[in-house]
């Protein structure tokens, strides 16, 4: 057995026809951090985290930035073996084999394709709210907003499919305003608290908030999985690789820049939302549940004031949210669509999911598919119970967040565990840090899931009762995740029946080199033939990483 992943040698890594060298460390950075979509996923989430942990939502903030770096290291240490477009999938493969490789290339599949309802139904609702269409904009399963919702999927879609240096481009503007928005509404907040104009039931910052003793284990891990769903997508920058210039060393850079990116805009903004408008369910409150999932907008219509230079400010920060749900939607597809081209290159999926645009390099059906999936996605979750089963998604994808980046730190762990002793710097950054990332992560999932079983536990909007005894109610962020779990376990076994090649360890094991869509199956007879057939010899992909 190896003793770690090496880089591959040039001459025989091919490329899968994706443009290569197209963006460079900055392009990854914003990427990486567009993806998390700040503005969007803070006014999504952050009313559902302080429902559940109070006023230690900043402390939640700064516990998840910790498995998030550390899984970031363990991206960055796979990605200078390894820099592959699938990153979990592949990585996972090479180590523990085709099936937990699938399980986990299916985790990104799910994640993304779960999110998708909920960004498309803040985009449809910030849409009409930006022109003062309340009556609209408010109602989150109004048909009129299920269809800008769809709109935007397919506008997405299609920036996506017109290649990564358009997508690139656009992200930056995107995050441009972002990040100056919630800047600007985070000091006017804060001067407003100092000054004594904030409204009834502000807090004043204060130490307390970062005590977790007086916080219960329960609430501490389910506020912990919802704020994985906040950090969740810098993982991005490692999905575009084989687009980056020195794609060895950069994309993993890029993706622990942009996690501590987020830690510091996250912290600052929950801290002044918080002191402005207090934890209480009433009025502005955060968790007041009329708008649990769209803090933002009641607050800075609040934080800014009426008068016309407020009125601006207030707009401009609904614009930053919808750009935020546009810049997420655009990341979202990104990643998925280049992780379903390497399972399909490496044949864990059809052969068509590999196909390349000829004059744009992006995968066109793997885009195509995500976006015309995650349109029938939303319509179905628009209309059942009342459109709460979108909120359950949110939490539900939290669970599969912590499974796939979890495998992908402990994947770090067993791909270098004979590298390990080189070096202290070894063992601490390809060992124990995203081993230790791993292991927080799969706990916090397996407490959430043990939470989202019983519904009575106030961990979900929907539930389902058994239809036979003993008659349970179980919850519906466990019944998303389960249902999730079944269709991409039916999807395994049936391609496993029609194209078992890689299930058998043929197309992809320790010493396969980067397969090129056309030439995948040349390649692997030419690999076959020079003894790189097994998924326990050695070849180019061996060595002391």
């Amino acid at each position: 057995m190896p003793t770690g992943l090496a880089p591959l040698p040039s001459e025989d890594r091919l490329e899968k026809g994706l443009k290569s060298e197209a963006i460079g460390l900055v392009s990854s950075i914003v990427i990486g951090t567009a993806s998390t979509a700040p503005a969007y996923s803070l006014a999504a989430t952050l009313g559902l985290i302080v429902a559940v942990v109070g006023f230690h939502a900043p402390l939640i903030v700064i516990v998840a930035f910790v498995p998030m770096l550390l899984i970031s290291i363990g991206y960055s240490e796979l990605n200078k073996a390894d820099p592959d477009c699938g990153t979990t999938f592949t990585w996972a493969t090479r180590a523990f084999g085709p099936k937990t490789g699938w399980a986990g290339g299916w985790g990104i599949i799910a994640s993304d394709v779960l999110v998708m309802a909920s960004l498309a139904q803040v985009a449809g609702q910030y849409g009409f709210l930006l022109f003062n269409a309340k009556g609209i904009g408010e109602n989150a399963t109004s048909f009129w907003v299920l269809l800008v919702g769809v709109l935007w999927i397919v506008a997405m879609t299609y920036i996506c499919y017109r290649g990564i240096e358009v997508s690139a481009k656009v992200q930056r503007v995107l995050l441009s305003i972002e990040l100056v928005m919630l800047a600007v509404f985070s000091f006017v907040a804060l001067i407003r608290v100092a000054l004594g104009h904030a409204p009834l039931g502000h807090l004043v910052p204060s130490l307390s908030w970062f005590n977790p003793t007086t916080l219960s284990p329960s609430a501490f891990v389910n506020g912990l999985i919802l704020m994985l769903f906040i950090y969740w997508g810098w993982d991005t920058s490692l999905s575009v690789i084989e687009e980056t210039t020195e794609k060895h060393r950069l994309p993993g850079l890029a993706g622990i820049i942009a996690t501590v990116l987020l830690l510091a805009t996250y912290a600052l903004v929950t801290i002044a939302a918080q002191a402005f408008a207090g934890v209480g369910t009433k009025g502005i409150g955060l968790a007041n549940p009329a708008h649990l999932t769209d803090v933002l907008s009641v607050q800075g219509t609040a934080v800014f004031g009426s008068a016309w230079i407020g009125s601006v400010f207030a707009h401009l920060l609904l614009l930053m949210v919808l750009s935020s749900a546009a810049a997420s939607t655009q990341t979202t597809i990104l990643p998925t669509a280049r992780t379903v081209l390497s399972m399909s290159v490496y044949k864990a999926l059809p052969d068509k999911f590999g196909k390349m645009h000829e004059r744009y390099l992006s995968p066109t059906v793997a885009t195509v598919a995500m976006g015309g999936i995650s349109i029938v996605m939303y319509g179905l979750m628009n209309y059942l119970s009342g459109g709460n089963v979108i909120a359950d998604s949110v939490t539900a994808i939290g669970v599969w967040i912590a499974f796939y980046y979890g495998l992908t730190g402990w994947t770090c762990l067993w791909y270098y565990r004979k590298a390990l002793t080189r070096s202290a710097r070894d063992l601490l950054m390809k060992g124990i840090l995203p081993g230790l990332g791993g292991a927080i992560l799969y706990f916090a999932g397996a407490w959430s899931l043990k939470s989202d079983w019983d519904f009575s536990s106030g961990q979900s909007y929907t539930s389902w009762q058994m239809p036979f005894a003993p008659h349970w109610v179980i919850g519906g962020v466990f019944m998303i995740f389960l249902i999730s779990a079944l269709i991409g376990l039916v999807c395994a076994v049936a391609w496993r029946l029609a194209g078992p090649s890689f299930f058998r360890g043929e197309t992809l094991n320790r010493s396969t080199p980067t397969l090129v869509p056309d030439d995948a199956e040349s390649l692997l007879a030419s690999a076959a033939a020079r003894g790189q057939g097994g998924p326990d010899e050695p070849g180019p992909g061996s060595g002391s990483g």
